[in-house]
């Protein structure tokens, strides 16, 4: 099957993309929403207590976020090659600031992967004490937070351009379009303010974040039922000229 060409089957990649798409965001959903929120607390000794007392919990969200970077990376290909035909060169300029987002959000993992080791590290508590190890923790978990802000500051430039194509796409509703650059905004605001002004950030999260959530699931949905207009995808690609 992963043998067709897109533009023999560009149907068949939209709906592979919308299937990708959906599993980012559950997998994303249930890491960051379910596990975090359950295991994560106002203080840094509670956390740590909480994460000890579920690690199968924890491993269980932290690989969930991996396997959300790991889709990704095809989805980002499967939109480039559907938005192509609108804007070679903004969807290249999608492609580029979407890679810089996975990149970034992939070394945020690191971090997160840290938390269970040290706070099980053996010889970290001989030397300094659960409160310090807990401490310790809580500093990987701000670092990935930071990191994955930063990750999402440039997937909101993602989804502002990608939505400007998908709107004048023809082969793809427009009011997708606009809802996905209503999500690109969202993610800069709340990202910029959490980086920059987290007081500002405490009152707009997590309500901005039903912003993304509608235009990302609204896209994924359609691309998984509807898939896009062949005929029109064709008529598109046709009158790009061929280099």
């Amino acid at each position: 099957m992963l043998n067709r060409s897109i533009e023999d089957s560009p149907l068949w990649y939209a709906r592979l993309g919308g299937a990708l798409y959906l599993a980012i965001i559950l997998c994303g959903g249930f890491s960051e929403g379910f596990v975090n929120g359950k295991l994560m607390a106002g203080d840094a000794a509670t956390t740590a207590h909480n994460i000890l007392a579920a690690p199968g919990l924890w491993r269980l969200g932290t690989a969930l976020n991996l396997l959300v970077v790991l889709c990704a990376v095809p989805l980002l290909w499967i939109e480039f090659q559907l938005l192509r035909p609108v804007n070679k060169s903004l969807a290249l300029l999608a492609l580029l600031l979407n890679a810089v987002s996975l990149a970034v959000e992939a070394v945020s993992k690191l971090f997160q992967l840290l938390v269970l080791p040290i706070l099980q590290s053996a010889e970290y508590l001989r030397a300094w004490g659960p409160t310090r190890v807990a401490l310790l923790a809580n500093l990987a978990l701000k670092s990935h937070d930071t990191a994955f802000n930063i990750a999402l500051v440039f997937f909101g430039l993602t989804c502002l351009v990608n939505g400007y194509l998908i709107f004048k796409s023809g082969f793809l509703p427009a009011v997708l379009g606009v809802l996905m650059q209503v999500a690109g905004t969202a993610y800069l605001i709340a990202c910029l303010a959490a980086l920059f002004a987290p007081a500002l950030a405490n009152q707009l999260l997590p309500g901005i974040l039903l912003l993304p959530l509608v235009g990302e699931l609204s896209l994924c949905l359609w691309l998984l039922v509807k898939g896009l207009n062949n005929g029109r995808w064709q008529e598109a690609r046709r009158s790009v000229p061929s280099r």
